[in-house]
């Protein structure tokens, strides 16, 4: 039997899922394992290294219990990003994982901008000083787990530690290196200035291989645990982010991809290395070239938020809660009666950098309704978006459409209204599994199927579902309101670090 399918391993924060493809890109079996998550300390988040290759373990075999593992010519991986974790020279982990989520290095955030120069430090891996970044928290390691850190052989991404588990060899790809803050963005390689300031040697990370590259082959041992064939080739996939990319096909000009799921992320492609503090530059999921990213970092997190926390409804209880939701905030004006959301629920990344920041709702009164907190939710994700969106086009290339994947992207309502307020149309696509895709296209190229990762995603990202297009009357007003949002968190940013500050201080 010719191997007629090739398989994405998408290994996000809350689970894994092993999606089998074929050469046009359409699923054609899959399997899920969730992973847990540990918050043992304020701002802390881990996982057990043992439950990132279990879930893989799983999902696979729950794959290949439904297709051949004969029908299977290569896979390959996308990773939550900046989550890594310590290995001994035995390859056995030595402490959980780390987590993107993790903010408990606020003090070396600063040391090693201090050590190499906010403005190098951004011109060399693309990315802006910020505490998310694995950078900052393998150097908190090293100040504040000195024995852990002494015995630490190996320090890998998710990607590398997945790798590892199917190959038996300590490999990653470029592209999910990238947003470790560990490389120099414009060399492909680790950079030595970085890896000094973050007391890592070259010997203690995965030897880098470009995606759509062979890394090597599923083991004897892997075989068994995943029920894949041995030998089956694995090959360098990325980051979920820049997989998304590549999965919706941001090689077509004007085009960027928006995944609205737990966070909005964004990103366009281009063969030029460019740094701006609204975008972070990161290596794409090709043989060459960057992803300009913005990320919001609560996307339908806040809609999960508002529904249970400050509703008080259980989705799982009350199933229709979204679309009662929704139903409201169709029938509030655009502006939200006054209301405005900023989403820094969870601090900021792009376009101002301020783990600090917080969410605000500004101008409510006692007029307002859920319909209404519903829809400036929805308007202030879809106004950041904008904003962000019209910089990186500024900066790099023109952008005229949106690719939308994720959650967030099943609601018509919420899709026309980032078409209203970017002026761009938005096109649904046929999956919502892009970053699981953009692994894929990665195999697809390493199988040999295709010349490259481009063409790879030419043939396999399929058709938009449906388009929403910004309507000339809405979009004006948009227009407006998005220069009335843009002047509110520069007005108020220095309130807010005196809030967090006075926060810190009581204890809370």
């Amino acid at each position: 039997m010719k191997p007629d399918l090739i398989i994405g391993i998408d290994q996000s924060t809350t689970a894994t899922k092993a999606i089998a493809f074929d050469r046009r890109g359409h699923i054609v079996a899959e399997g899920r394992a969730s992973v847990p998550l540990s918050n043992p300390r304020m701002g802390w988040f881990e996982q057990k290294v043992e439950d990132w290759t279990a879930s893989v373990a799983s999902s696979l075999k729950q794959l290949t219990k439904k297709v051949s593992k004969d029908r299977i010519a290569a896979v390959s991986i996308s990773n939550q990003r900046e989550s890594f974790a310590q290995f001994d020279a035995q390859n056995k982990a030595l402490r959980p994982g780390s987590l993107w989520l993790d903010e408990r290095a606020h003090v070396e955030v600063k040391d090693i901008a201090n050590e190499v120069g906010l403005e190098r430090l951004h011109q060399i891996s693309g990315i802006p000083n910020d505490v998310t970044p694995c950078r900052t928290r393998c150097l908190w390691l090293a100040k504040n787990e000195p024995k852990v850190w002494k015995k630490t052989a190996k320090t890998a991404e998710v990607h590398g530690v997945v790798a590892h588990f199917l190959t038996g060899q300590w490999k990653t790809s470029t592209s999910s290196a990238s947003p470790m803050g560990l490389l120099d963005a414009k060399t492909y390689d680790w950079s030595d200035v970085l890896m000094k300031a973050s007391r890592l040697t070259r010997d203690m990370l995965p030897e880098l291989v470009a995606s759509g590259e062979v890394m090597g082959e599923v083991t004897a041992q892997a075989a068994k645990l995943t029920g894949l064939k041995a030998g089956t080739l694995v090959v360098a996939g990325g980051g979920d982010g820049q997989c998304a990319g590549a999965g919706a096909n941001t090689f077509q000009m004007g085009r960027a991809y928006l995944n609205l799921g737990t966070a909005a992320v964004s990103g366009s492609y281009g063969e030029t290395y460019a740094v701006d503090r609204s975008f972070r530059s990161l290596v794409a999921v090709g043989e060459t070239g960057y992803s300009y990213e913005t990320a919001i970092r609560t996307g339908t997190y806040l809609v999960t938020w508002l529904v249970e926390r400050i509703f008080h409804q259980n989705p799982a209880k009350n199933p229709k809660i979204f679309a009662e939701l929704e139903a409201e905030a169709k029938n509030v004006p655009i502006g939200s009666r006054g209301l405005i959301l900023i989403p820094y629920f969870s601090g900021i990344m792009t376009p101002y950098w301020d783990t600090d920041g917080r969410g605000v709702f500004a101008g409510l009164s006692g007029s307002h309704t859920r319909g209404d907190l519903y829809r400036a939710l929805m308007e202030g994700i879809a106004l950041e978006q904008a904003m962000m969106t019209n910089r990186v086009a500024a900066v790099t290339s023109p952008i005229d459409h949106f690719a939308i994947v994720g959650g967030g992207s099943k609601s018509d309502l919420w899709c026309q209204i980032v078409a209203d307020a970017s002026g761009r149309d938005v096109k649904r696509l046929e999956t919502p599994e892009a970053s699981a895709l953009g692994a894929a296209m990665a195999a697809a190229k390493g199988a040999g199927w295709f010349k490259s990762v481009a063409a790879a995603s030419a043939a396999m990202s399929g058709k938009p579902v449906k388009t929403f297009r910004p309507r000339t009357k809405e979009a004006k007003a948009y227009a407006e309101l998005l220069s009335i949002y843009q002047d509110l968190w520069p007005q108020m940013s220095t309130w807010n670090a005196r809030m967090q500050d006075f926060a810190r201080r009581q204890g809370t």
